[in-house]
């Protein structure tokens, strides 16, 4: 049978943890002192932890559990509640490594985090999901991993670098790290039967796996019933109190998401705080964060205490970001609780609202304090083939950007991609631009910039074209090879040369994020692990993050984290028009769309 994580799984361990209870084996520690938050039954409780072997043995009276080797840790003025975990999560978003993700996030008392590695799957295919997977390995960050479900996101619309098959998920299925699905964001597919769909959800409950869903319309009723009928278990699509609540009902776990860019949790949580509803399904997960988030604001902690901050009481907060995530992904006899036979996983707290861990313990040990890690974690070294994976046909020119129109007026009526602040969902919309020289061109009076997608993986190098509306750039342009989910080349800005210039860029330095104005560069990120992750320590990525973030004020746009914002504008499983290397999608009825015709 398989460990867990590289660890002894529980039932490798009965015999030991059985006598270690009644004292027969010492304890290895004995924290005293404390107040236990039991995610069980709601409780406040004065009690020991015993531990043995990385996992707690006995909640109440130790004393006898305690020897001439053990150690005993004063809780005295403490809280002490399980890891948090991260139940649905994007590794890449961050732009660091799982290693330096994890040097950013145990300070925060996230032990545990379910990625969906399926940014490098649809640059690198099953080998880059593997080479995350190896690099979590050993880490006192446990790392799990569902197994990514749309590679590309929606086949006939995108290019993607690589495929995700239904043998490939057999096969993953064996994995011991893979914890399921991968969002299933074709729902469409799911809804209409595709046979290649349903093969990869059956493969999945049939290896006794979760299906994590991916439900992104603000539809309620037949659809979503007929999503959930399918066993997708759950969805971290909701933005209104409605969609939360409808999928509780339904028996899905719904995952209330507070990242960088998107910031539900205000909507979402109503559906408990307003209507009482059992919060058993509902989870608290980040989803995307970038580095600048999580060093300031801290990483799961943060979307505990927003939750609070919201009316959510404290303990069902800490709930649905430990044992309801547990339960959600079938390992809660391991994890997500302060209880016999679980891993020690334990945050020393002091006030559960502010909810700031002061000591984080990891299986039993102690792996940071007062914001610092307390352990060194190896710099794992990446292969040549995941670096340098942007491939363009040829060199990119002002004249590549002109869109071309003959019409007879001054004005051309064309769609716009209307975004919308801290939102993952767009608007439909048009605008009327002014044409010279049979060239229409972007205007940033009406905050109308050009937005264009190129092929990047050494396919067919094609190339969509559109404008977007809502970032209130009113020069220069950005360049970013994190275009979920296919991560093509995206490009944004007010003028065609400098769209060239910021492409070049990213071209010559293999991948990332940079700003430029009039043929300079302002901030650039650069993202060498399959143009999507940073080799450097977290620090100096969250240092030129930042940098990125001020490039684009200072090129006229004022809403948070742009660059995520901007990086969704290319995935067309999101309402409502979004832009491929293939043209612009309708994702509210899945069809491609002209620029300019069917107005």
């Amino acid at each position: 049978m398989a460990k867990f994580l590289g660890r002894n799984a529980l039932y490798e361990m009965t015999r030991d943890l059985t006598l270690a209870a009644q004292g027969k084996h010492k304890a290895d520690t004995v924290i005293k002192g404390g107040l236990v938050v039991n995610v069980f039954t709601r409780e406040i409780m004065p009690a020991d932890i015993a531990i043995y072997k990385g996992r707690i043995v006995l909640v109440g009276k130790a004393d006898h559990t305690i020897g001439p080797g053990t150690q005993v840790i004063d809780a005295t003025g403490f809280y002490l509640t399980p890891g948090l975990l991260d139940g649905h999560m994007h590794v890449e978003s961050s732009m660091v490594t799982v290693t330096q993700f994890s040097r950013a996030v145990l300070p925060f008392g996230t032990t545990a985090i379910f990625m969906d590695p399926h940014e490098i799957a649809n640059v690198l295919g099953v080998k880059g999901v593997r080479l995350m997977i190896d690099e979590g390995k050993g880490l006192p960050l446990k790392v799990f991993s569902t197994m990514p479900s749309c590679v590309p996101s929606a086949p006939g619309f995108e290019d993607a670098g690589a495929e995700i098959t239904p043998k490939d998920i057999a096969n993953a299925m064996k994995w011991e790290e893979i914890i399921g699905l991968g969002e299933m964001m074709n729902f469409p597919g799911v809804l209409s039967g595709d046979e290649k769909v349903h093969e990869m959800l059956i493969l999945t409950m049939e290896a006794g796996k979760v299906v994590t869903g991916h439900y992104s319309i603000p539809e309620t009723d037949i659809g979503l019933q007929a999503y959930a009928a399918s066993g997708v278990a759950s969805c971290h699509e909701s933005t209104r109190k409605e969609d939360a609540l409808a999928r509780m009902r339904l028996g899905m776990y719904n995952k209330m998401r507070e990242g960088s860019a998107w910031q539900d949790i205000k909507a979402t949580v109503k559906s408990i705080t307003e209507t009482g509803a059992d919060d058993r399904r509902a989870l608290l997960v980040t989803d995307d964060t970038h580095p600048h988030t999580i060093l300031t604001l801290g990483h799961m902690n943060h979307v505990v205490k927003r939750a609070i901050e919201e009316g959510l009481n404290p303990i069902s907060a800490i709930q649905m970001a430990t044992i309801n995530t547990a339960e959600c992904f079938k390992v809660s006899h391991e994890i997500g609780a302060i209880a016999p036979g679980r891993c020690a996983d334990i945050l020393f707290v002091r006030d559960l609202a502010d909810f700031v861990p002061e000591i984080v313990m990891s299986d039993g040990k102690i792996v940071a304090k007062e914001g610092k890690l307390t352990e060194s974690l190896k710099t794992p070294k990446y292969p040549d083939w995941a670096l340098n994976t942007v491939h363009l046909r040829k060199e990119l020119t002002g004249t590549d950007f002109e869109v071309k129109y003959f019409g007879a007026d001054r004005e051309a009526t064309v769609r716009v991609i209307q975004v919308i602040e801290a939102k993952t969902n767009t608007l439909h919309k048009t605008a009327k631009l002014l044409v010279h020289d049979q060239t229409i061109l972007a205007n940033p009076a009406q905050d109308v910039a050009k937005v264009a997608v190129i092929e990047r993986h050494g396919g067919p190098g094609n190339m969509g074209i559109g404008f977007v509306q809502g970032f209130g750039l009113k020069r220069g342009a950005v360049a970013s090879t994190v275009a979920h989910d296919s991560h093509n080349l995206l490009i944004m800005g007010t003028n065609d040369p400098d769209m060239a210039y910021a492409g070049n860029v990213l071209h010559e330095c293999g991948g990332g994020m940079v700003a430029v104005c009039d043929g300079k560069v302002l901030a650039l990120v650069k993202l060498p692990i399959a143009g999507l992750m940073s080799n450097e320590p977290v620090e100096d990525v969250d240092a030129q993050v930042k940098a990125l973030d001020e490039a684009w004020r200072q090129l006229g746009c004022s809403i948070e984290s742009p660059f995520m914002t901007m990086a969704l504008l290319s995935l067309p499983v999101l309402p409502e028009l979004r832009i491929t290397n293939r043209g612009l999608v309708d994702t509210l009825n899945f069809n491609f769309v002209d620029l300019f015709k069917g107005l």
